[in-house]
């Protein structure tokens, strides 16, 4: 079993911003969220993090419904890594990784014997090792994100939930991010905006449009010219590269209306 979400309807400040949307990831895949701003990407993946509830239809983790679940047993099986993050307080890349770790922690919140090995294991993951005495408030954009990641990591989780994980990297570490996590042995839903990174990294793929998810399955089957002047309003040239990759090619100017 994994976490799923069946029919979830949300509002939120009085507009509806997921309707209906069915999601089941297969054990262990890499599924990308896509769509233009505003398609209910970051809210899907609240309600699938339980930090927000639907109004219909449920989130289920292991076949239980979310909500019905303590806040520390989903926390040790689902970790979070937001678009934004930030701290007034100068602390040390370490220990904003070592954060992953609360939800293991015993009654009194002592660190257990694995803790540290797992602090370690996601600074190296995430190429931070060199890095972790290092003050949050030195860092890069680019370099907060990947600490972010790390913790995510340390919280050893079965499903990880990224929005837009990408934003602040540059494309060398763009490729080296997407790429860990889809060698990581966790399901992972991923918002994104790159259609060939999702192309390239991706299992499936989830359009979504307005709230609904409008087409879904392997990125091969989905990304077609079509879809993507119907859904981004642009014209792309869809085909593949000389390894036989997806590769999506954009070109300037609306698509015809009548195409």
């Amino acid at each position: 079993m994994t976490l799923e979400a069946r029919g979830v309807r949300w509002h939120r400040g009085g507009a509806l911003v997921v309707d209906g949307v069915t999601l089941t990831p297969a054990p262990g895949s890499t599924v990308g969220l896509l769509g233009p701003n505003g398609s209910g990407k970051s809210s899907l993946l609240r309600l699938l993090s339980g930090t927000a509830r639907p109004d219909a239809g449920v989130v289920t983790l292991d076949g239980a419904a979310l909500g019905s679940l303590p806040r520390r047993e989903v926390a040790r099986a689902v970790a979070v890594v937001s678009q934004h993050a930030d701290t007034d307080t100068d602390i040390r890349v370490r220990d904003v990784v070592r954060l992953g770790r609360i939800p293991h922690r015993g009654f009194l919140g002592s660190a257990g014997a694995g803790d540290e090995g797992a602090v370690a294991a996601a600074l190296a993951h995430t190429g931070l090792t060199d890095k972790a005495d290092r003050l949050w408030h030195t860092l890069s954009g680019g370099e907060r994100q990947r600490v972010q990641i790390a913790r995510a990591l340390a919280q050893e989780p079965r499903e990880l939930l990224l929005d837009e994980p990408t934003n602040h990297l540059d494309i060398r570490h763009q490729l080296e991010l997407l790429a860990l996590v889809a060698r990581l042995p966790v399901t992972s839903v991923i918002a994104l905006h790159d259609l060939n990174l999702a192309a390239l990294f991706c299992d499936e793929v989830v359009v979504l449009e307005r709230g609904r998810a409008v087409a879904g399955g392997p990125p091969r089957e989905v990304l077609t010219a079509e879809l993507i002047a119907r859904v981004y309003g642009v014209r792309a040239l869809v085909g593949t590269d000389e390894r036989g990759r997806l590769s999506v090619l954009f070109e300037p100017g609306a698509p015809d209306a009548t195409s």
